[in-house]
């Protein structure tokens, strides 16, 4: 797979059966509660080739929730997409207020493998034609309502699929390569 850009962008993230990556309220705790009987889905090995984390204001939000003695990415690059969180609130993260810049500064900044997390930087780097390949774990539930993983787009992205595999608990996890 040839690349447009010059990172490589990648989604891993776990939806309801529905699609949903939280309730409206941002609650998670639907999938934390049944993603114990999965097994080993493949995040440490994903995070290992992983030197990028780009995430939007709700999502750092939810991170830092978890308290500051389990913060998940040490020794990543950590960026947060926000026009509302002060720039100089946590010197762990660099605060971007537009895409447009967040860009500049993963390619200035020399990243090779960016992980895109939370629904609104997702659906921001798909529109944008970034984003290289998605592994989406799909929870055995209907929520019936919540934050979409997928949103409006301006034109079709085509997919390959490359995988599929069940997890315990009737997880399923599938990985796809966008088609250029």
């Amino acid at each position: 797979m040839t690349s447009s850009h010059p990172f490589i962008v990648s989604v891993f993230i776990g939806t309801s059966f529905d699609g949903f990556i939280a309730r409206a309220d941002g609650d998670i705790g639907w999938l934390n509660s049944r993603a114990e009987g999965a097994g080993d889905y493949g995040y440490d090995a994903f995070m290992a080739e992983v030197d990028t984390v780009v995430m939007g204001r709700a999502t750092y939000e939810v991170v830092i929730g978890f308290g500051p003695e389990m913060w998940p990415f040490a020794g990543k690059t950590v960026h947060v997409l926000s026009t509302r969180l002060d720039a100089d609130v946590d010197e762990r993260v660099t605060v971007h207020r537009t895409f447009d810049q967040l860009v500049t500064a993963l390619t200035e900044r020399g990243a090779k493998r960016v992980y895109a997390d939370g629904g609104q930087v997702i659906q921001t780097f798909l529109r944008a034609g970034l984003v290289d390949d998605l592994t989406i774990t799909r929870a055995p539930v209907l929520i019936g309502t919540g934050l979409p993983l997928f949103g409006p787009l301006d034109a079709d992205v085509d997919l390959t699929h490359d995988s599929t595999r069940v997890l315990g608990a009737g997880f399923t996890q599938s990985t796809y390569h966008v088609t250029r």
